[in-house]
């Protein structure tokens, strides 16, 4: 519960998310409709009444992830001294769920995505709470009243916030579009007024997510597009010397009035998260993607000539329906031509229901895992490279949290140019801060992505003073 709810305790929850940034985002929303309903999270299955699972089901092995957690989950709970029921929420309910009642009895609930603004009211009915009484704060039915927006709680210096929901690509490789659906835009005041608060209670980065947000607005009024939508989000963390981070932009998404935006506006970082998943022509084709190696190239020239010091992540994926040597020797001279300073790598996973799983030519699992290991090989390579090529700078570093060095405690946080719980931290081992706190650091050593630093001065900690 937060500080100053007058409202009683109803329940207690223990909240689990499995997947990526986004399935947090939804995680932490659901967590804020529990707060707001009287149900309060706790740590551990043996203080709880009740346990809300989130899973993700973006790859095969993901689905099985959460189905092998939900059953250590059930263990857990049956050994307790009372029952603790389990809700699963998030992709594997939007995927399958007409198949797991029966598949999973160890479960009292499915909530889909696109149902989990009602969880207050799946909790109750699971643990047959009785209704709120009148008057008291808390959500109307199925849906939830404009006095609670915006539904976060997060406690840290960053904050992942969704843009948008589901995909309009149907890459051939991928179900997304299936478990989230139709790509839909969240309104531009909604999400400005989301990130305003998370600056109000402490947030010094957002970093703004969805499956596709080079496209966000296209959906929405004519003049809406993300370069707008950025303009306003940096607007709103400008008091606070906040920093705004943008992740997924497809290649075709980079228009010049975006590309002005990161170079123009101080508060949105130039780092540009590009998945280009391949490099090939024929293999972008048969995955549903546009693209070629001199349309790529001439991307990345284009940004790193407009935008001064841009970082660049991106993403490759090896052993994709008919890839030959040829074409995968083709992506790794790509990837060392262009130099990207961080790669995310792939193995191709034949997902049900997705049209390259019927492809010809599917690679044999032993071919994958070479061309695999020959891609995280040169990520590594390129990655660390990157991370060194920082050390004897000054940089502005956010305070993540604390943790056990060889030497004791130390500070652990990141700078611009690492997104958070993705592209290594800086680690400080001498000097004081609290969580939030943006501080001064010299990077004094590197190993692997991660770097040392010593503060040298305080940073802006987001004060109007």
């Amino acid at each position: 519960m937060s500080e100053g709810s007058s409202m009683r305790t109803r329940a207690y929850a223990l909240l689990v998310t499995l997947g990526c940034a986004k399935n947090e985002v939804d995680t932490d929303r659901m967590r804020a409709l529990l707060e707001r309903a009287g149900i309060v999270e706790v740590d551990t299955v043996e203080e709880a009444d009740v346990v809300i699972l989130n899973t993700c089901s973006f790859l095969a092995s993901a689905t099985q992830e959460g189905i092998e957690v939900t059953l250590q989950l059930a263990e857990q709970a049956a050994e307790g001294v009372r029952s603790v029921p389990i809700i699963m929420c998030g992709c594997i309910p939007s995927r399958y769920g007409a198949e797991l009642p029966s598949e999973l009895p160890e479960v009292a609930a499915f909530v889909p995505s696109d149902e989990e603004d009602g969880i207050a009211d799946v909790v109750a009915e699971v643990l047959s709470l009785e209704p709120l009484p009148e008057g008291e704060p808390g959500l109307t039915p199925g849906g939830i009243s404009d006095d609670v927006l915006p539904l976060r709680t997060v406690q840290g210096a960053s904050a992942f916030v969704k843009v948008s929901e589901g995909c309009n690509r149907f890459c051939t490789f991928c179900a997304i579009p299936y478990i989230r659906g139709r790509y839909h835009s969240r309104p531009a005041d909604e999400i400005v007024a989301e990130v305003r608060a998370l600056a109000e209670g402490g947030v010094r980065e957002v970093v703004l997510v969805g499956q596709d947000t080079g496209v966000w607005g296209s959906d929405l009024a004519e003049g809406e597009s993300l370069a707008g939508l950025l303009r306003r989000v940096a607007e709103a963390m400008r008091p606070y010397h906040g920093w705004v981070r943008v992740l997924y932009l497809q290649p075709e998404g980079m228009t010049d009035e975006l590309v002005s935006v990161f170079r123009d506006v101080d508060e949105v970082l130039p780092y540009i998260d590009i998945p280009i998943q391949h490099c090939s022509s024929e293999v972008l084709r048969r995955m549903g993607r546009k693209g070629s190696p001199a349309e790529l190239a001439a991307l990345f020239d284009r940004l790193r000539a407009e935008i001064p010091g841009i970082v660049i992540r991106t993403t490759a994926m090896a052993g994709f329906p008919g890839e030959t040597d040829e074409e995968a020797d083709e992506l790794v001279s790509f990837l060392e031509d262009q130099g990207v300073d961080y790669c995310s790598v792939f193995s191709y996973s034949p997902e049900e229901g997705t049209r390259a799983a019927e492809m010809d030519g599917q690679v044999p699992d032993d071919v994958k895992l070479e061309r695999t290991q020959r891609l995280v090989d040169l990520a590594e390579q390129m990655g660390f490279a990157a991370t060194a090529s920082h050390v004897g700078e000054e940089a502005d570093v956010i305070i993540d949290g604390v943790e056990e060095g060889d030497d004791g405690p130390e500070l652990v946080g990141h700078t611009w140019f690492q997104a958070p719980d993705t592209d290594g931290a800086v680690h400080i081992a001498e000097g004081e801060a609290a969580v939030g706190d943006v501080v001064r650091c010299r990077l004094t050593d590197a190993f692997c992505y991660e770097l040392e630093g010593t503060i040298v001065e305080d940073g802006n900690d987001g004060s109007d003073e």
